[in-house]
């Protein structure tokens, strides 16, 4: 199979303007031939396959309708958005999605003016098209102007809270507002909660369907002779079969449930929408994820996340590894320490294989809760089940704790709960992006009273880690470790609690002391190799903790050589802060000692390879080698200073 499959009208649309003269046949064959194109390219880049396939014809039927960029379209969650790339003028780019210096795997406003707001996190469209809305309304002014604005909403995003706060107030305002509700029966993983349950009320009974779209629909779209009717129709369909009333009491016309793989359902109603609107407007599409490529509609999370992969039969080309990952590592060491004991319980916000809690839902169904795209909620949850007796372990991605940050502060830490933080994807994660990078939960963390935080060096240093987190019961504890694979270091049988607070000495050297805090201590150690050969040896020791600090070890490290370096995958204001302060109170500053502090820059870092971010940030063992050269005021290799 050729690289690029045949896509004759494909090849003629470079931007939505030259979808304007097409018939609806056409789209059709377009929609065809972008879904061909679009598992044509993420078989050679990976990344997001199935949310985009279940869109390709909402995709098509939105630029042909809506005049985009003036009208603005905005896609939540935007890893749906691979077709509207390819129609937006970046087709010849789109064999770069998430490489280094290639376009993002979601939308960005830097990239093309046809994504007028990011999001790379769900369920803030709503929000967003509400107020590009009432710029509109205003006056407000912008390169392209502001026409219609439509939030397109779906793979599991109307599960969180802050879409029904972004409802609540576009009904209040009643501005022109268009959200298309992508309902997909799907997040990352099978959907969960009453939402799910409602939307499925909603087109359950075939018989209804015609008759629902026609009775539920916006009765102000219809020509004056056929409103009457079709009011008397929606207070019949009420009183006959469950209805769409819950969005209709937020102040939205409701239209739906409709095919979105029909463009003669599509294109027609939404023709009808951007003539007569007025005030908030639904639309409830169905749509299949991983629609029209057989792979994805047969894998259980419909294909959401693939690797490079053979597009005759789907198989993924992923590189093999003699390690396990560290996120199957800290599944194996959870189920470990439930099987002794009872009280302990799992929560994840709809990322139950990412997190792998999976596994543990299989093992103990009864103490493993998804709760949907809804981190807030989670954490909160998780507190009171600590509050009821319960040991929960709260799997959340780093940045994606962020999002409930507000609840571990007031709800967790000031209480001095015992919820245990299993934080994953910690540092630089890839080919996600900055979006998606753990770069703040140390600052974040340790700046909270009571909280223990940890960070694994190895896989085998993250078991003991769990098995920390488990028996410790006095307050809230946390313990990150990054996406991908281990250092291939032996596992232990079962973990054993650390000593809270405690760091170990890997390497005993001179002069300078290198302290780290995660998984940057293997570049440690291949730098330490380097600076072997040129006669420095340098102290190594693994922190394990940044808070509470090992206070013994790093006044002895700093008593004992002329210098100090920090080393974390973490934002400044994190580990490195927490030592300079101690050192500081201790007034060892005053004695002469040279200190360092390796962080992330005060950058987002684009996608690219894990290895190449690293070489960016700073933190790789050539750096972490520079760095202690220069701290020793080495002029040139092999050349010290008198």
């Amino acid at each position: 199979m050729s690289d690029k499959p045949n896509t004759p009208l494909l090849d003629q649309v470079h931007l939505p303007a030259d979808m304007k003269g097409l018939s609806d046949a056409e789209l059709k064959l377009l929609a065809d031939e972008l879904r061909t194109e679009t598992v044509s390219a993420v078989s050679v880049t990976g990344g997001h396959l199935g949310a985009g396939l279940g869109v390709v014809e909402l995709t098509v039927a939105l630029h042909a309708v809506f005049d985009t960029p003036k009208d603005r379209l905005i896609w939540d969650v935007s890893h749906q958005c691979y077709p509207h790339k390819i129609l937006t003028g970046r087709r010849d780019r789109i064999r770069t999605l998430r490489m280094k210096d290639g376009l993002s795997g979601f939308t960005k406003r830097s990239e093309s003016p046809y994504d007028p707001f990011g999001a790379a996190h769900s369920s803030t469209s709503i929000s967003a098209a509400l107020g590009f809305a009432v710029a509109r309304d205003l006056g407000g002014v912008t390169e392209h102007g502001i026409g219609d604005c439509i939030a397109v909403i779906g793979d599991g995003a109307m599960s969180a809270g802050m879409a029904y706060e972004a409802m609540n107030n576009a009904g209040h305002l009643k501005k022109r507002l268009i959200v298309v509700l992508n309902d997909n029966e799907m997040s990352i993983a099978p959907p969960v909660g009453a939402m799910s349950s409602y939307l499925s009320s909603l087109y359950a009974g075939a018989p209804f369907q015609e008759f629902k779209a026609a009775a539920k629909g916006a009765v102000s779209l219809l020509p004056e002779p056929f409103q009457e009717g079709a009011r008397r129709a929606k207070e019949m369909l009420k009183s006959m079969t469950v209805g769409g009333t819950l969005f209709e009491e937020l102040g939205f016309s409701y239209v739906g449930p409709i095919d979105g793989h029909d463009l003669d359902q599509l294109l027609p109603l939404l023709r009808t929408v951007k003539e007569r609107a007025t005030g908030p407007m639904l639309i409830h599409v169905i749509t299949k994820k991983g629609k029209g490529y057989g792979p994805a509609e047969r894998a259980r999370d419909k294909g959401h996340a693939t690797a490079k992969f053979d597009v005759l039969t789907g198989e993924q080309k992923k590189a093999p590894s003699n390690a396990p990952s560290y996120t199957k590592v800290f599944a194996d060491a959870l189920l470990a320490e439930a099987a002794e004991d009872s009280k302990i319980c799992a929560v994840t916000a709809a990322m139950p294989d990412g997190t792998g809690l999976n596994l543990f839902a299989e093992r103990y169904p009864s103490r493993c809760f998804d709760v949907g795209i809804a981190e807030q909620h989670g954490v909160t949850f998780s507190a009171a089940l600590a509050a009821g007796g319960m040991k929960p372990f709260c799997a959340i991605y780093s940045t994606f704790l962020q999002r409930g940050y507000d609840q571990v502060v007031h709800d967790v830490a000031i209480q001095r709960l015992p919820v245990r933080f299993a934080i994953d994807r910690a540092g630089l994660v890839g080919a996600d992006g900055a979006t998606h990078a753990g770069a703040y939960d140390i600052a974040y963390l340790a700046n909270l009273p009571g909280f223990i935080v940890m960070a694994a060096a190895d896989e085998a240093e993250l078991v003991h880690m769990v098995a920390t987190a488990a028996a410790y019961d006095e307050g809230p504890s946390a313990f990150r470790f990054p996406r991908g694979e281990g250092v291939g270091v032996e596992l232990p049988e079962r973990g054993q609690p650390l000593e809270i607070g405690k760091g170990q000495l890997i390497a005993k050297g001179a002069r300078v002391a290198i302290l780290s805090f995660g998984t940057r201590l293997s570049e440690v150690q291949k730098a330490a190799e380097a600076l072997s050969a040129k006669g420095i040896n340098p102290t190594i020791a693994d922190a394990r903790f940044a808070k509470p600090l090992d206070k013994e070890m790093i006044l002895n490290l700093a008593a004992e050589h002329e210098a100090l370096i920090t080393i974390e995958e973490g934002a400044v204001g994190g580990f490195g802060s927490h030592v300079a302060q101690l050192l500081s109170d201790e007034g060892v500053f005053d004695e002469g000692l040279k200190f360092r502090s390796m962080v992330l820059p005060d950058i987002f870092i684009d996608q690219a390879s894990p290895e190449d971010m690293y070489r960016v940030a700073g933190l790789s063992a050539a750096d972490i080698e520079a760095k202690v050269l220069e701290v020793l005021g080495v002029a040139r290799i092999g050349e010290m200073r008198a």
